[in-house]
């Protein structure tokens, strides 16, 4: 069983999810006002076992999907995490040595079938299709090998990028990557029990039903437990925090000429044991 964030009738829930809708569990728990506090007090198993045996309070329809932890401390991506992505760049160098890192602020993204916003600033919005981690266990200097036992976690990310804007300067990307609405995290959060959720699972990303990035996270250049260890070397990790760990080569600025999101698109990220995102694209 999953646990997801959700609006309903102008109020924000979190609860379990079920066949046909989800099952409010917040207002059983009124000392966890979202599902991060769930996680820093280390409750996850606590509320799905609560969730046992109770009918739905919110059927599919009668609600919209939110970040699954909509208020974390920080959500940090990592760039160029695939060989092909690294050869895209076409500049001759072998892959970095260190990780490539960027911030997002939580308002960047949506929930699963909210539709991403183009604005009117630019027409080329792009997908990045990613498996983003949320952190259980916080730390800092965290080693490799216990890495992956700080994971609370996982879903699922179209981390939206508008193309041009993340070129206006020399050595940043923060301004092309945080539009209001440009990406989105979700539909849910999976529990994470075991490193084969992550270590090696298919990732795939269809536009329109055509399939535009297709890897696995075993070919990753920086692996998910090493990005928690690099990451938690300069800044401490919490509960909550959001890793988006990476996305195959094939996003829309890599054709030739580019293909950018326009209204009326569809994009599905999928992988094998999280699920699939999914939302379209309207103009602001």
């Amino acid at each position: 069983m999953n646990l997801a964030t959700f609006t309903a009738g102008g109020q924000q829930f979190w609860g379990a999810v079920a066949d046909g809708g989800i099952v409010a569990l917040s207002q059983d728990f009124p000392q966890w006002k979202t599902l991060r506090n769930v996680i820093e007090n280390g409750a996850v198993q606590t509320v799905l076992d609560a969730a046992a045996g109770k009918s739905i309070t919110h059927a599919d329809g009668s609600f919209r999907w939110d970040i699954p932890v909509p208020d974390p401390e920080k959500i940090i991506c990592v760039g160029v995490n695939f060989p092909d992505r690294n050869a895209e760049y076409k500049d001759g160098q072998e892959a970095p040595p260190n990780m490539s890192l960027f911030i997002r602020f939580p308002r960047s993204f949506v929930g699963h079938e909210t539709p991403l916003t183009r604005p009117p600033e630019t027409p080329q919005l792009d997908y990045e299709g990613e498996i983003a981690i949320v952190i259980g266990k916080g730390g800092r200097r965290i080693p490799e090998a216990q890495a992956l036992s700080h994971i609370a976690g996982l879903t699922l990310c179209n981390e939206g990028t508008l193309r041009d804007w993340v070129r206006h300067a020399k050595f940043n990307v923060t301004q092309g990557k945080n539009w209001d609405g440009s990406g989105a995290i979700g539909p849910w959060l999976v529990p994470f029990t075991d490193p084969s959720q992550i270590v090696d699972v298919h990732l795939q990303t269809r536009v329109n039903g055509e399939i535009r990035q297709d890897d696995r996270t075993g070919r990753m250049l920086f692996p998910v437990a090493r990005q928690i260890a690099y990451i938690s070397t300069f800044t401490t990790l919490v509960p909550g925090d959001i890793i988006v760990t990476g996305t195959p080569t094939g996003a829309g600025a890599r054709f030739d000429p580019p293909v950018w999101l326009v209204p009326g698109d569809s994009i599905e990220i999928e992988a094998e044991g999280i699920g699939t995102l999914r939302n379209g694209v309207v103009d602001e």
